[in-house]
């Protein structure tokens, strides 16, 4: 019987053979993508992608996808909706039985219509546009020769502008001083005439370019066109002008024409006759109509073939998908040629073995094969994939862990206490009853919407949000439980219990008073609200905090190494157990564990009843160290004697985590050469020196032919054809050196970093208090009444405003991360290994929940 899956290890799996008769391969493969429960294995790595054997059908299925590409950039073009398979029900993609071939061919033609038809529409639209700016060209064209057909001095002042020198000596050789200008025409002169239309935005850059170009040896006559003309390639509304240029020269006006084209204008030609122009503007205005009505008529027979496509996309899409996704899963499969089967070897869980075999027996009783599909359990020893099973509330920690580092396969996942412990250290730095419940009223509208958000495209701070919902939830409910034991709610106290507290009855001003606390009553729970009035209440905070910070980080790294006891006694390391649990513990027990019970101890003793003032316990861990045996301020009687016998438990454990682990596995490995066990040349060929081996349990059974020199850290050397086995105890010498400098020296750093704790915690409570008398607090205190309420208003949504961008959204995001790395850093590295493989089964939820369409 498999164990049964817990979210404090991964799940148990399975190594399994599958033997599929070639014609029934394809349904056995769709049975296992719609059930998500197996990884299949690549066993054609050495081959060749092209010369595997679905590669054409693949080939075939891309372009399918290429066509069902352009058909959704299409249908965004013209703005239409492409309803998803769970808002259109009368879809293909529950008709599993329609042949791909047909619906390929089906799709093929449908994209030679829709491309002709596209592709003709944006012809006509080019022609259209063509035809329109053509119009303009004239229009302005003839408004220009018109003007220049006028009196002789408007000729003279438009031939006397500064910037057409050349043009004007042009007129003094041509001789046309006494005449007009269109007597006499362009061509004894030579003048050119260029006209277009270039975007608005480029008009003066055109007209600098042509001024430097040319030396001024141009005239140029430009106007708007007033309303906006619609690109065809890019949909987009372009303002244009109107240009005509004259000039003199061949070169030159190659020159204007080569400078227009490469700013993007475009040219037309013009009539000098005034008959021919209006001629030409007759017969432009009605190839512009005509091929505006034919672009209308095949926009909307594109419309409504876009429309026919629409609803079917999404059933397209899952299918293809699908489809490509089962023959890429066939290539990873071995091909027996001589009986006509596929081979396939995937990783399952062990609990999931009793649904994939019902699975494959359904599909073998409907297709009715000869040869049924048969399931073999492998026993090896190779490391599994790790699969951890989660819900919607614990994934979004499970999260926050893989993102570290995937748990090796069977070890102790953080995830399980990271649920409780990384809101309540959050909680801890962030603690306010009224900011906890802001943050809970946030999270909880998430969970309540979380069905119509899931499926909505979100911003990314506000999808952040929602995918962390449940972790917003617990952290707001803990604030909201440490805002009761601070006492704090927005910066104020609360009154709900009698305070312990009394101030005397007379109290003149000016005068230092002293409270007394009241015989027989204690405050009931938290810190007492009379502390928020006292002027020493930032001593009395900070000493709690303080204190509180380190017994909080006692507390979780404890835990954190309990948790590499519960590893070693699950993979049976012994080494791991007697030469790095039991020393860590007792380094750290015997300084840190110390200091928390001494802190404690402190707490508990009444200093006053004993008419002695309490000790430094700064002091006393200073001189713990260097003078274990002289005690200035005593504790407790015999603290000499247990500080001496404490150290030197701490002393003693270093040269055992630094020799015992090596020396042990040193000793059962030449035990085991010298009993001469066969299993010890079925040893795994690794080089992972230190690291307990996990292959003998991959199935969750153990191989009697392998005893526990399979765990021994071990290098391979090739001599020849065969592989010796050598230990290499020098090697994990250096890596047991290593490891314990870094935790001896970890445990003084990682203890010290909880003070975070306090340093937060204090920093967020002030900021409040300081936030709150800056606004509403000084508006409380104005002595007119209509300016106070008014001041009120205007203060309260300042300081609304402020609460929430600053103490909940920057505050809030600063604790999380400092809780987040005392998650990752000081506690999962006293028995994280997190170099796990991720279990990545063949799914279609998970391929089709890539495309939003097919969600």
């Amino acid at each position: 019987m498999a164990p049964k899956d817990t979210f404090f290890r991964s799940v148990d799996m399975s190594l399994i053979q599958l033997y599929i008769a070639n014609e029934n391969g394809r349904e056995v493969v769709r049975a296992l993508g719609e059930l998500g429960q197996v990884q299949f294995k690549d066993l054609n790595q050495d081959t060749n992608a092209l010369r595997r054997t679905f590669t054409g059908e693949i080939s075939r299925l891309d372009n399918v996808e290429r066509q069902l590409r352009y058909f959704r950039s299409q249908l965004d073009k013209a703005s239409i909706l492409i309803p998803t398979l769970s808002e259109y029900s009368d879809t293909m993609a529950d008709n599993l039985t329609l042949e791909i071939n047909e619906l390929a061919e089906h799709i093929g033609c449908l994209e030679q219509q829709i491309s002709f038809l596209n592709d003709t529409y944006e012809t006509l639209m080019q022609r259209e546009l063509e035809l329109t700016e053509w119009r303009w060209v004239l229009l302005e064209a003839g408004r220009y020769f018109d003007h220049a057909h006028g009196p002789r001095e408007e000729i003279r002042q438009s031939l006397n502008n500064n910037e057409t020198p050349s043009l004007h000596d042009v007129e003094q050789q041509a001789g046309l001083g006494n005449d007009t200008l269109g007597q006499r025409g362009f061509q004894p002169m030579s003048i050119g005439i260029i006209a277009g239309v270039i975007p608005r935005v480029r008009m003066g850059l055109l007209q600098r370019i042509l001024w430097r170009t040319l030396r001024g040896n141009l005239y140029m006559n430009q106007s708007d066109i007033p309303e906006p003309i619609i690109d065809p390639t890019s949909n987009e509304e372009i303002l244009k002008n109107v240009f005509i240029i004259l000039g003199h020269g061949k070169d030159i006006m190659v020159r204007i024409r080569n400078i227009s084209k490469s700013l993007g204008a475009s040219l037309y030609s013009i009539d000098r006759d005034c008959r021919l122009r209006m001629r030409r503007m007759h017969d432009v205005s009605i190839r512009r109509n005509d091929v505006r009505n034919v672009v209308q008529k095949i926009k909307l027979k594109l419309h409504a073939k876009l429309t026919q496509v629409a609803p079917a996309l999404a059933a397209w899409v899952t299918i293809i998908k699908k489809e490509k996704a089962i023959y890429g899963t066939l290539n990873e499969f071995s091909y027996d040629q001589a009986r006509s089967i596929h081979i396939a070897e995937a990783w399952c869980p062990t609990s999931s073995l009793p649904l994939i075999k019902t699975t494959l027996w359904d599909i073998n009783g409907r297709a009715g094969v000869t040869v049924p599909t048969i399931v073999n359990q492998i026993w090896t020893n190779k490391t599994p994939p790790t699969f951890v099973r989660t819900n919607k509330f614990t994934k979004c920690f499970q999260t926050i862990v893989d993102a570290y580092g995937i748990p090796k396969y069977a070890e102790s996942n953080p995830g399980l206490y990271m649920v409780v412990t990384f809101p309540f250290i959050f909680a801890v730095m962030f603690g306010d009853f009224g900011h906890g419940a802001l943050i809970t009223m946030v999270a909880a509208v998430l969970i309540y919407w979380e069905t119509k958000l899931g499926s909505t495209k979100l911003e990314e701070m506000i999808e952040m949000a929602f995918l962390g919902r449940y972790i917003m939830l617990m952290m707001g409910l803990f604030s909201m439980y440490t805002g009761l034991i601070y006492c704090d709610i927005f910066s104020r106290s609360f009154t709900i219990f009698q305070s312990q507290w009394k101030w005397p009855d007379n109290i003149r001003q000016g005068q230092t008073v002293e409270a007394s606390l009241r015989d027989g009553y204690r405050f009931p729970f938290g810190v007492d609200w009379n502390w928020h009035d006292a002027e020493n209440t930032l001593l009395f905070t900070n000493s709690l905090k303080m204190k509180m910070s380190i017994l909080i980080g006692w507390a979780h790294m404890t835990y954190a190494l309990c948790l590499q006891y519960a590893n070693a006694q699950h993979f049976q390391c012994k080494a791991d157990i007697l030469g790095d649990f039991i020393p860590r513990m007792i380094f750290f027990q015997s300084i840190f564990g110390y200091l928390a019970f001494a802190i404690i101890y402190k707490w508990s003793i009444d200093w006053e009843c004993r008419g002695q003032s309490p000790p430094s316990l700064l002091n006393m861990l200073i001189s713990y160290f260097l003078s274990p045996g002289e005690v200035q301020e005593q504790l407790y009687p015999g603290q000499a004697v247990v500080q001496v016998i404490l150290l030197s438990l701490a002393v003693t454990q270093i040269p055992i985590m630094l020799l015992f682990k090596p020396f042990y596995l040193r000793w059962e490995y030449n035990r085991a050469r010298t009993l001469g066990h066969q299993g010890l040349g079925r040893l795994p060929r690794v080089s992972a020196v230190g690291d307990c081996d996990l292959g003998q349990r991959v199935t969750g059974s153990r191989d009697p032919m392998v005893d526990e020199g399979e765990s021994f850290a071990v290098a391979v050397q090739t001599m020849g054809e065969e592989d010796r086995l050598v230990f290499d105890i020098s090697e994990l010498m250096i890596r047991q050196v290593i490891h314990t400098i870094e935790f001896c020296l970890n445990s003084i750093s990682h203890t010290a970093s909880y003070l975070r704790l306090w340093a937060l915690s204090l920093a967020h409570q002030q900021l409040s208090v300081v936030l709150w008398d800056t606004t509403i607090g000084s508006a409380f205190k104005i002595e007119s009444f209509t300016t106070r309420v008014i001041t009120i208003v205007v203060a309260f949504y300042l300081w609304f405003t402020m609460t929430i961008c600053i103490l909940c959204v920057m505050e809030g995001t600063s604790a999380m991360l400092h809780s987040l790395r005392l998650h990752w850093i000081e506690a999962m590295s006293k028995h994280f290994m997190g170099d796990g493989l991720p279990f990545t089964p063949f799914s279609f939820m998970a391929l089709l929940a890539e495309d939003p369409i097919t969600c």
